[in-house]
Order: C-alpha cells, then structure tokens, then sequence
C-alpha cells in the first residue's frame, strides 16, 4: 500500500467517525420537543438578559418571568410562534454604518433557546477549527491569536518570505440568499417543524438577506460559507486558513498556490451567491504587513509577530470619548457607562502592542472626566 493510499484509508476512517458523532449529536438536538422545553426555555431566558437587564423590556419580562416562559412554552408546544417585527436602527461599528433588526426580548428567548439547544450544536460539528466568529469561546481574540499562530508556524517552516491572500465579502448578510440557508438547514436537520421555525425566522428578513442582530442570523451566516472554508482546507490544503464571518486569509510560500485559491473563491462564492470585495481581496507579501480585523500584523526577520493597533481604531476611540463628554454634560449619558466602554477599549488593546497607544487614551479619558470620578468608585484595569 502506497503513503497516499494509507492516507486515504486514514482519512476515510476520519470521516466515518465524525459522521458516527454527527448522527449521535443529531439525535439529542434534532427533536423540536427536546429543544423547547421549561427547562431549556428558563436557561435561554437567563443567558438572553445578560449585559441587558437594566432595559425596560428585559424588567418587565423579568417581573413575571416564570409566566411568561410557561406561556411560551404552551405557544412554542401548539407550534404557533410567530415573530413581531423588528426594532429597526442605525450603529456605528469599528467604522461602519450597520443596520441593526433588533427583535423583542421574548423572540430573543425564543431563538437563544433554538440557536443554543439545535442549529449551533448540529451546525458547529460542521465547522473548521479557525471558523472564529460568534461561537462559544471564539471570538476577535481568538482570531488574532490563530493568526499569531499562523505566522508562527510558516516561519518556522519556510522563514519570513511568503504572502498573504486576504478576501472579504461585500454587504454579507444584506446578500445570503434564502435558498442557499434553506438547503442548509434541510441537508443538516430532518425535524420539520425545527425547520419550519427556522426558514420562518429567516423568512422575516425579506426575500434575500439576513439582519443583523438576530442570534439566528449569526448562525447561518456561519454555514454560508462553510463550503469554501472546507474547500480550502481539504480541496488546497492550505495549512494557514482562517476566517472570521467576511474576513477571511490564506498564508503560503507559493504566490501561484495563492491564485489558484483566490480563483476557487471567486467561483465558489459566484455559486453561493456572495459578492467578494474586490478591493479588500488581494495577495500581498508578509513583509509589506497587513491589517487583519483593524490590527496591524508584521512578521519580522527574526521570526517575531508584531501585532498594533491601526491608527484609525485609536482616532476612532478619541472622537467617541468626547462626544461622549457631552451627552454626559448634557445628562443623557452616566459617567460609569463611559467608563464601561474605555475599560472595553482597554481590554481589546491588551492583546496587541499597544502600550504607548493605551497610555496617551487613558490620559485623555482621566483628563476628560476627572470632575465627574471624583467621589466615584470607578478605576479602569489593565
């Protein structure tokens, strides 16, 4: 038996397992009345309130809340769930104009419970390992440091000389088709009324798209391109792959290796339905650097990743500070919610070289509102 046959048997035997463990995880998850019980209900509405409980709906769900999970239970049992709409408003994030679909905290409940209990546990084993975004334990962080790790080890394998191919996908979930999340989630889950829930949910949205906003949304934006994450590791076998829902980046030696996989996603995301950003796709060398999720990666001669803040986030964070002085003066804003955001700040900056950038913020947020700390118990970590 030749290595690329014992490979192949290998990787059979791989696959057959993972099948095994899929059909075994199916079975406890993909049953509508094992999802929507009292018990997992009250456990979605716990975790649902989180960061939140100050907001007058979360109060008054929460002044009866044992009754209203019963009621929602008897409504989710007689499958007559519907949505009510959306709370429709504009965020700036990281520099963009987002529009946020924000649904009612009892929907909320309802899709925590969906999301917690069916689609991620079933939909998850599907994923790569550096697929980072909205999942238990991933995160931003998360995908900085896989991409840390990433250098890491092509240094160690082929040096510093390489390059990068960086791809990233235009109005992503303005564009996710509905038929394209509906094969989905019948190819993954047979329960029909856990698919006529979901496709219900999705339906909302429109005839294309999915809202931000929505923890339903996040989801299936995950399995949307689940395919070319799978293409690119199995297919290619790129070895430094990672991405975070639109942002994604192959590492390698090889430029030509490079085109050929920008070549894949750019005919893999034409049958999906997703609309690469040309300008933020390329392929540059590793020692031009890069910025991958606003952070600015340099990989030095010497095998050293350098990782700082790019100089909008920091111009970015200045402008917020004082607008925010003058809600606070103007009394629509408390000291203490400031303080959350640059304690959020700070925390982000830890993990990157940032230390001059994090001081010269700190000095500016103590010199903007050291009146209103005075005889607050308010101290910023780091």
């Amino acid at each position: 038996m030749t290595s690329k046959e014992r490979h192949e048997v290998r990787y059979q035997r791989r696959a057959a397992r993972r099948r095994a463990k899929r059909e075994q995880v199916c079975s406890l998850y993909d049953n509508y009345d094992n999802v929507f019980t009292i018990s997992n209900l009250y456990q979605s509405y716990l975790q649902s309130r989180k960061n939140v409980g100050w907001k007058d709906s979360v109060q008054q769900y929460k002044a009866n809340a044992i009754v209203n999970i019963h009621n929602t239970y008897k409504t989710m049992q007689a499958r007559q769930f519907k949505s009510k709409g959306f709370y429709v408003f504009d965020l700036f994030e990281r520099g963009k104009l987002r529009t946020i679909r924000s649904v009612s905290f009892k929907e909320r409940v309802v899709q925590r419970c969906l999301c917690d209990y069916a689609l991620t546990p079933i939909l998850s084993r599907t994923f790569i390992y550096d697929n980072s975004a909205s999942l238990k334990g991933k995160g931003i962080n998360f995908a900085i440091e896989r991409m840390t790790t990433h250098l890491h080890r092509f240094y160690r394998a082929y040096g510093a000389n390489g390059y990068i191919l960086q791809y990233d996908f235009s109005k992503y979930f303005d564009t996710i088709s509905h038929d394209k999340v509906k094969e989905i989630v019948y190819k993954h889950i047979k329960d029909p009324d856990l698919r006529q829930l979901t496709m219900s949910l999705v339906n909302d949205f429109g005839d294309i798209g999915l809202g931000l906003g929505s923890q339903v949304s996040q989801i299936l934006s995950l399995a949307v391109a689940n395919d070319i994450d799978h293409a690119m590791k199995e297919k290619h076998r790129a070895r430094f792959y990672g991405r975070y829902m639109d942002d994604g980046y192959i590492i390698s030696h090889d430029k030509q290796f490079l085109k050929e996989c920008y070549n894949t996603l750019k005919s893999m995301c034409a049958e999906a339905g997703i609309t690469l950003n040309t300008k933020k796709t390329h392929i540059t060398p590793l020692s031009h650097g890069f910025t991958f999720l606003k952070i600015k990666f340099s990989l030095t001669a010497s095998g050293k990743v350098v990782r700082r803040l790019s100089h909008d986030s920091s111009v970015r964070m200045r402008r917020k500070l004082k607008k925010l002085r003058k809600k606070v003066n103007d009394g629509k804003m408390e000291v203490r919610d400031v303080a959350c955001s640059m304690q959020s700040w700070v925390g982000h900056t830890l993990n990157i070289d940032a230390y001059r950038t994090r001081q010269r913020m700190l000095r500016l947020f103590y010199s903007l509102y050291k009146d209103d700390l005075k005889g607050n118990k308010i101290c910023i970590k780091y």
